[in-house]
Order: C-alpha cells, then sequence, then structure tokens
C-alpha cells in the first residue's frame, strides 16, 4: 500500500499579499483563470509513494520544490486535488518551525519532540543523544534566538531524526551546517534509510541526490515533468537547464 498520493494537485498564491479576492471568487471552480496577482506554484501533480522509496524533488529555484513537501508534511492544504498521507512524517523543511525564539535550547527540546508527539519520558530517555548528536552541550541553557544557523539546523536535524515517523522531509536546510555536521547528518540518513524509512529529499546538489535517492521528481514550472529513475531526472534537468 502506498503510504503517500498525491492525486491532481494544485495550489495558488498571491504575489501581492495585499490582493483581495471577491466574493464571488468564493464560488468559482478551481478551473478559472487565475486573477492578476496570483501564480499557481504546483498545478496538476499526481504521483504515488511506496514504503521505503528515497525521492529527490528537483528543479529550479521557484518551482514548487518546497511547497510540495509542505503539502506532504500537512503544513499547507492544497486548492484542488488531494493529499494523503497514509504514515506520520518528520519534517525538517524550516529551521525555524516549532522553535521559539525567547526559550532555552533545553525547553525547545522538549518543546518541539512533543509538538512532533513524544512524550515527555520519551524525551528524558533520548535528550542526551539529541544533545549529543547537536553537538550544543555548552549551550543548553542559551535562548534559542541567540544561536547562529547552523547551531538551529544542528538542533533542529537531530530532534527530527529521533523521532520514529516512517516518512523524513529534508529540504535544504543542511546547506546551512558546516561540512563536517553535514556528513554527520547524511550518515545519518543513510541509517534510517537502512531502516526502511521513507525519503523526500530537495537539494542543488547533484551527488547528494544520487546518494540518497532511487527516484526523481522533476518539477518545471508548478508541474510534474518527470517521474522516474534519479539518474534519468537529473539528465533531463541538467539538458533542459544546460540550453
Amino acid at each position: 500500500m502506498a503510504v503517500i498520493e498525491v492525486e491532481r494537485v494544485g495550489i495558488r498564491f498571491k504575489r501581492n499579499k495585499r490582493a483581495r479576492r471577491s466574493f464571488k471568487d468564493l464560488f468559482a471552480g478551481s478551473t478559472r483563470r487565475s486573477r492578476p496577482g496570483e501564480f499557481w506554484a504546483l498545478r496538476d501533480v499526481s504521483f504515488t509513494v511506496q514504503p521505503g522509496e528515497a525521492i529527490g524533488v528537483i528543479g529550479r529555484n521557484g518551482q514548487g520544490k518546497s511547497t510540495l513537501l509542505k503539502l506532504v508534511a500537512e503544513v499547507v492544504l492544497p486548492d484542488e486535488g488531494r493529499v494523503r498521507v497514509h504514515e506520520g512524517v518528520a519534517p525538517l523543511i524550516e529551521i525555524t518551525g516549532g522553535f521559539v525564539e525567547d526559550l532555552s535550547v533545553r525547553d525547545n527540546v522538549y518543546l518541539t519532540a512533543g509538538l512532533h508527539g513524544m512524550t515527555r519520558r520519551e524525551v528524558d530517555e533520548r535528550f542526551d543523544d539529541i544533545i549529543s548528536f547537536a553537538e550544543i552541550g555548552d549551550f543548553l541553557d542559551t535562548p534559542y534566538k541567540h544561536l547562529s544557523s547552523g547551531m538551529r539546523v544542528r538542533i533542529a536535524f537531530s530532534v527530527i531524526s529521533q523521532l520514529e515517523e516512517p516518512v523524513i522531509l529534508v529540504d535544504e536546510v543542511l546547506a546551512v551546517g558546516d561540512k563536517g555536521f553535514r556528513e554527520k547528518c547524511y550518515r545519518r540518513i543513510e541509517e534510517l534509510l537502512a531502516g526502511g524509512r521513507t525519503l523526500f529529499f530537495v537539494s542543488h546538489n547533484e551527488r547528494d541526490l544520487r546518494r540518497f535517492c532511487t527516484r526523481g521528481l522533476y518539477l518545471d514550472g508548478g508541474r510534474l515533468v518527470f517521474d522516474g529513475p534519479i539518474s534519468e531526472a537529473l539528465d533531463r534537468y541538467s539538458s533542459d537547464t544546460s540550453g
């Protein structure tokens, strides 16, 4: 049985946050033309994901890659179509997601892990491992807002990688961390994949995509233009962007 089903999904955003939709728009069909100032970040996207697949999401900036991950994480909802996720999701898609600026690192670990379903006892049992992996023991009582972007990535990845959720979403946030810690994270991802987890991985680094992924979803203009082996997806992307 598929763990994720995406059926003819579309999501529409406004370029101008101050633009307003009329009362008539509330009853307009989803197939209507976009109003001035609106654009489709994704349109008519369909695919299924089986347990244990490692999928790389490929495309230029602004083509809907991060939006697709947010749909799978159910952070945003589609304007048309349907997304069905049959397993729990561990998302590392925004380094600030779930963290409170004025709370300490210690408090944020408990808060964020709790928001993702871990009990306090489970966090107690894994707290030392979380902090050790993040290499941030000297900053336990430091307010989160005083951490560098690299430190934020460390603690976020460390917490998320401790979750037992079957589906892992990784956006390009790891690019912020230093090279040594990034490699440590990548080894952890490989361990999770070896344990049967399902991975969605967004990156512009071809080497990383080939390292983790066997399947590629290539997005262009908000549409899924290729779905197949990662090597073929990367070749198609390279051919389209080199001309």
